[in-house]
């Protein structure tokens, strides 16, 4: 496994986790008892935020490698590592964006 491979992988992995978070959190709010979705909101958010951004420094990293890489199969990993990474970055800034017009909305009142 070349380290191009490994770090589009974790790429992969972290921003897949990013886009997850945000569903899980709302799940998870429905399970536990006294829990309200703002405040499950409040953690994912920038969780998801996160680890959207280190998939995303990571799949550059990846994209570095790529380039210097003599392999074609590396542009593939390369270019999923990157969706998902811009993903998950997308799902943590949409989430935190509504968090804050709620917050305005609810200062406004």
């Amino acid at each position: 496994m070349t380290s191009n491979s490994g770090t589009a992988r974790a790429a992969v992995v972290l921003g897949a986790l990013a886009v997850l978070v945000v569903p899980t959190a709302i799940f998870g709010e429905r399970l536990v008892h006294g829990a309200t979705l703002l405040h499950a909101l409040y953690v994912a958010a920038p969780v998801s935020w996160l680890l959207g951004l280190l998939a995303v420094l990571l799949a550059r990293r990846a994209r570095l490698a790529a380039t210097r890489s003599v392999h074609p199969a590396a542009a593939r990993r390369v270019r999923l590592a990157r969706f998902f990474a811009w993903l998950g970055l997308y799902v943590g800034s949409t989430t935190a964006l509504a968090r804050a017009v709620y917050g305005v909305l609810r200062w406004a009142q």
